[in-house]
């Protein structure tokens, strides 16, 4: 999506409503480091100063994170995830498993119920990579496939607002993730393929189970952590 140049009347505003729209239209994903202050200003046709006001107006919403001397970083897609961002990073671990877990469990519910040839082909290319950095202990690689399965998984629900809702969380799933990962993981930790089988096979009651069955494991265990 192009950015167009603005109108001379109401700039901050303008600014941050095309802003706002490459957010929402997924041109500027979670993550992304998004234009340099002078790109935006020649892009847009307005001055720096007006970029500034734009981009810190967004920041405060909790869309965009600003680090110093490495640019701004989209952090959420609405100011529902941005400010359930700011609410998880406060809470304890048991506290965001147990979200991680409500979504989750509905997640692999609804895959197995409306997966795609496409998404089941994601889903296992996700699961052999993470079964290939466990065997060689590559253990930054296994978080990483880890969290692509699960994210497989829920885009596989085709919900926009679940896959949304799941992605203002990401970096939280990917938090937890490295946690579980750096201490002694179970069987059902290390084990997702019996959760992407009930997946392809259709089973909503079996994924439904599988994905209890390692998520009530993690809650258990960071209530030993917590505690």
């Amino acid at each position: 999506m192009p950015l167009a140049s603005t109108r001379r009347t109401g700039l901050v505003d303008q600014v941050i409503s095309q802003l706002r729209a490459q957010i929402d239209s997924g041109e500027w994903g979670i993550g992304d480091r998004i234009p340099t202050e002078s790109e935006l200003s020649d892009q847009l046709e307005v001055g720096r100063n007006t970029v500034r006001e734009a981009v810190r107006a967004l920041a405060h919403a909790g869309l965009l994170e600003i680090r110093q001397g490495a640019g701004t970083f989209v952090r959420a897609s609405s100011e529902l995830g941005g400010a359930l961002r700011r609410r998880l990073e406060r809470s304890r671990l048991r506290e965001n498993l147990e979200v991680r877990r409500a979504l989750e469990m509905e997640a692999a519910r609804l895959a197995a119920l409306r997966r795609t040839e496409g998404d089941l082909a994601e889903i296992e290319r996700a699961l052999a990579l993470r079964d290939e950095a466990w065997r060689t202990q590559d253990m930054g690689t296994f978080v990483e496939t880890d969290f692509a399965f699960h994210r497989a998984v829920v885009h596989a629900t085709h919900n926009p607002l679940l896959i949304e809702l799941y992605d203002d969380i990401a970096s939280v799933v990917y938090d937890s993730i490295a946690h579980s990962a750096h201490i002694e993981p179970t069987q059902d930790d290390l084990d997702h393929d019996r959760l992407g089988a009930a997946i392809r096979d259709g089973d909503a009651g079996r994924a439904l189970q599988e994905a209890a069955c390692y998520l009530d494991e993690l809650v258990s265990r960071a209530d030993d952590s917590d505690g």
